[in-house]
């Protein structure tokens, strides 16, 4: 075994006995919560432009796109725009490795990832904030809402020219919005990447926390993802060209962040 083997191995029991340690958990949830009033997420930005994301989640994001290479990110809520910032600069990155290692010359006028979000709701500063934004030229934005039968119709014609294709959730957090999303845009997925669905956390505060909010516990992304993976087990979903579509979830990721808004929400292509 190499001293690389030596370090991934200590590294994987780690975050196994983090997952299993039931006092971190239960400090996590206690974290979390005390932090809500504060609306914590808001403090930071991606380079330049705010993100409303834990830190953690975003290193997660970071190592999930380098690991799986997307060659398309599709995002369902724009808000800020930072994290679609945030995603297109480690698709820059992967641009200019695959430049590096192919020993081709990298035009940064004609990228060849990108990714697409959508909201319902572009407002004009953020709009105007992202397109003057140096990583602009591989973002394209879609307005109105991703469950409407014309947007999914336009974002899966979007994405027929791509191979390799990472899909990401943070809109609306009802059940029922989520689960539409889950249905017409997991599928895009590609085997071996990710369909990342944020704020599951939702189910595990209590009712207080999201009083003034359409969700909560039992109303929330997480109640979908669980609807979701119940829905293709019973044979509910296919892949467009007709092929199997299974998913699982990442419990490495959560137990490896700890404090993350996406418990259960890692899902992983697995066919």
């Amino acid at each position: 075994m190499t001293e690389i083997e030596k370090f991934q191995n200590e590294v994987k029991e780690n975050i196994e006995q983090q997952g299993a340690d039931q006092n971190l958990l239960q400090q996590r949830r206690q974290w979390i919560l005390d932090t809500s009033p504060y609306k914590y997420s808001y403090n930071f930005t991606a380079l330049g432009r705010p993100i409303i994301q834990y830190p953690e989640d975003i290193v997660a994001m970071q190592e999930i796109i380098w690991d799986t290479r997307p060659d398309l990110i599709i995002e369902t809520g724009i808000a800020h725009g930072g994290s679609l910032i945030h995603y297109a600069s480690i698709l820059a990155l992967l641009d200019y490795t695959d430049a590096i290692q192919n020993e081709e010359i990298l035009d940064p006028a004609k990228p060849k990832r990108r990714i697409l979000g959508m909201d319902i709701d572009i407002r004009s500063h953020n709009r105007k904030a992202i397109e003057s934004h140096p990583l602009s030229n591989r973002i394209d934005m879609f307005e109105g809402s991703s469950i409407a039968t014309d947007m999914v119709s336009k974002v899966r014609s979007y994405a027929e020219d791509y191979k390799n294709i990472m899909v990401v959730m943070d809109s609306n957090h009802t059940h029922d919005h989520v689960l539409e999303e889950l249905k017409a845009y997991a599928p895009l997925t590609s085997k071996d990447c990710y369909c990342v669905v944020f704020d599951t956390v939702v189910e595990d505060m209590p009712d207080f926390v999201h009083a003034n909010r359409p969700w909560g516990p039992g109303n929330n992304p997480k109640t979908a993802v669980w609807e979701y993976l119940e829905f293709l087990k019973d044979g509910g979903g296919q892949e467009q060209k007709g092929q199997s579509l299974e998913f699982e979830i990442d419990k490495t990721i959560e137990n490896k962040l700890l404090i993350t808004v996406a418990p259960d929400g890692f899902l992983k292509r697995t066919s």
